[in-house]
């Protein structure tokens, strides 16, 4: 777990906040192996909601990434294992821009850009070890 409070020293009439400083992040998970064979873990990211302007005003909204991983070890040398990311199916941001937009017509309404993370996915692998 990590907590920071990330400001500007000097007084701007703007705001003393730095934009797209994370102020709350989370990692944590669980494992199991050693067991003959089978094998898993379990993994959890979340990243807090991030000033996008420097009088807090505009937030993006926070991250949560849900991962895990099965497999089988059959010897030394071969391992099975798939793995699914996402496992919540979340539309969560990986990162987010406020501005005011350059187009005449919109200038009225600044606008945030994101970029989001992908639907669920999965990969098996077998691997071996030589």
């Amino acid at each position: 777990m990590s907590l920071s409070r990330a400001r500007f020293l000097d007084s701007d009439p703007t705001g003393r906040y730095i934009p797209g400083s994370v102020e709350s992040v989370v990692a944590a998970g669980a494992t199991v192996h050693d067991l003959g064979g089978p094998f898993g873990t379990i993994r959890v990211r979340y990243f807090g909601p991030r000033p996008l302007i420097e009088d807090d005003s505009v937030e993006s909204g926070d991250t949560v990434l849900l991962s895990a991983r099965i497999g089988y070890e059959f010897n030394k040398t071969w391992t099975i294992a798939g793995e699914v990311f996402n496992l919540l199916d979340r539309r969560d941001s990986e990162i987010d821009y406020f501005y005011a937009s350059r187009l005449a017509a919109s200038r009225r309404a600044p606008t945030t850009s994101t970029s989001t993370g992908g639907p669920i996915s999965f990969r098996v692998a077998l691997s071996a070890k030589f």
